[in-house]
């Protein structure tokens, strides 16, 4: 048994007793849902680092910057701006005290909006999810020469049972160590990793100069189909919203944001050149085949870094911190991606038009039972995408170009009527839906690549949004005054 195996058994071992130790603490839906809403600004923080920070950025991100170099922060930088408008939206958000982005959305528009919206989350959540199982399967291959599909499986049974065990309140409590695990495993490999394989003179040597270029020879269309899914998802983004529910009050929500903006930025960049760097070395003819990476595994790079890290220069414990980020990030991403759908479906669905009445206990109980139904979910959703690319960059538009025009007009704009955000949800949604479809049934020959199709989707949904809004009756403040409200 190797000693990164007992590393990751240990780790997990830590994160399921902290979350059965907080489940005692659950008293209602507002600790299972919100923790409370008591969240401080620290902890806020950590856990919006820890959401964001997943195997998007550790397994696709860092495989794509492999293949196009720095001008893969492009994808990075879409949640970077992000971020930065929803500086101005967080304390706004707090201070309407929600449960969920349908709730938003119903509040604003109406019951539709808030079932179309509760679609859109559960599907693309669910496929977020599905990535991080494929994320732990890596893991445990490497670590325990576990089959993948096996580590698939048991990350998929780690991540179910810990987030129903607590919910928020679980998950906020663990994201702390989970952030702090994460930044100094990734800012702390960069440096060494750079130094060790030569420092500029190994880059010039082995690294295309493109890689290094703004654009990385790719146009201004590219760059927008990269930017714009996450800059969309962001801004939509169901998770970050629950997270402000959670905060103790509005200023807390507003600080966590400049905070979070800047570990975002610091750490994506690390894991983009920590990439390239150490795939310069492991795909190169010169290493031994025990540990030569072919560009088609490019996706785990970071992780083949953190076993092999003697290769370049990282000592043992450094890969053993990396090995320990790499799970913090696929778990704690796991967990939110899940609490958020089982929270939609409970809040939206089963609490607003099923059982009203339904006690504090009931309600908790059923979103546990959800989180396990979206769980399998998740895992069915795996087996249809060909890479964790591709599964982002499906599940970002979809929030993207559903959610986010319709949300951010809420809060932005007085004019936008009741029926335009309706038709922008279902418009955005459905574009979405009917491209990837027709893609899965042309196979390797695509419609339009994944990358490409927040284009078309975002761009009917915000159409439809102005048009719509325009050719229907203006609302008055019984609608939308409470968004706009300083009280």
């Amino acid at each position: 048994m190797s000693i990164f195996f007992i590393i990751v058994i240990l780790y997990l071992g830590l994160l399921m007793g902290i979350s059965i130790y907080k489940s005692r603490l659950v008293k209602g839906q507002e600790d299972f849902m919100v923790a409370g809403r008591s969240v401080p600004t620290y902890k806020l923080v950590g856990t919006l680092l820890c959401t964001w920070i997943g195997s998007g950025s550790l397994l696709a991100g860092a495989g794509f910057a492999t293949q196009v170099g720095l001008a893969e922060l492009w994808m990075a930088a879409g949640a970077w701006v992000g971020i930065v408008v929803v500086f101005f939206l967080a304390s706004k958000v707090r201070r309407i005290a929600q449960y969920t982005v349908p709730d938003i959305l119903e509040l604003r528009y109406n019951k539709w909006a808030r079932v179309l919206g509760t679609i859109s989350i559960v599907v693309a959540y669910t496929t977020i999810v599905g990535y991080q199982f494929r994320g732990g399967g890596f893991v445990l291959n490497l670590v325990a020469d576990i089959p993948e599909w096996q580590g698939v499986i048991l990350t998929a049974g780690f991540i179910i049972a810990f987030t129903a065990f607590a919910g928020m309140l679980s998950i906020v409590s663990v994201d702390i160590i989970n952030g702090a695990i994460i930044t100094l495993a990734i800012i702390g490999a960069l440096p060494l990793v750079f130094s060790n394989l030569g420092g500029s003179e190994f880059v010039a040597a082995n690294i295309d100069p493109e890689f290094l270029t703004p654009l990385g020879g790719h146009d201004w269309i590219w760059v927008m189909g990269i930017f714009f899914p996450t800059f969309l998802l962001l801004l939509g983004e169901s998770n970050m919203y629950q997270k402000f529910f959670s905060a103790k009050n509005e200023k807390a929500a507003k600080t966590a944001v400049v905070w979070w903006v800047s570990g975002t930025i610091v750490i994506e960049t690390a894991i983009a050149s920590l990439a390239i760097l150490a795939f310069a070395h492991f795909n190169s003819p010169d290493v031994s085949e025990a540990v030569f990476l072919a560009a088609e595994d490019a996706e785990r790079i970071i992780l083949h870094t953190a076993r092999y890290g003697t290769e370049v220069g990282l000592p043992l414990v450094g890969g053993l911190l990396l090995i320990c980020a790499a799970v913090a990030i696929i778990t704690s991403t796991g967990n939110s991606f899940l609490l958020a759908p089982s929270t939609n479906l409970t809040r939206d669905i089963y609490q607003r038009f099923i059982n009203p009445t339904a006690s504090e206990q009931k309600i908790v109980q059923f979103q546990r039972l959800m989180v396990i139904l979206l769980g399998i979910m998740a895992y069915l959703l795996l087996t249809q995408f060909r890479t964790i690319l591709d599964m982002a960059f499906t599940a970002y538009t979809m929030v993207g170009a559903a959610l986010t025009p319709a949300l951010l007009a809420a809060f932005l704009w007085k004019r936008v009527t009741t029926t335009g955000g309706v038709a922008s949800i279902a418009s955005g949604m459905g574009v979405t839906v009917l491209i990837t479809i027709i893609n899965f049934a042309r196979g390797d020959n695509p419609l339009i690549e994944s990358s490409y199709i927040i284009l078309p989707s975002a761009g009917v949904s915000i159409l439809v949004l102005i048009v719509v809004s325009l050719l229907t009756e203006k609302e008055g403040p019984e609608k939308w005054g409470k968004f706009y409200s300083n009280s």
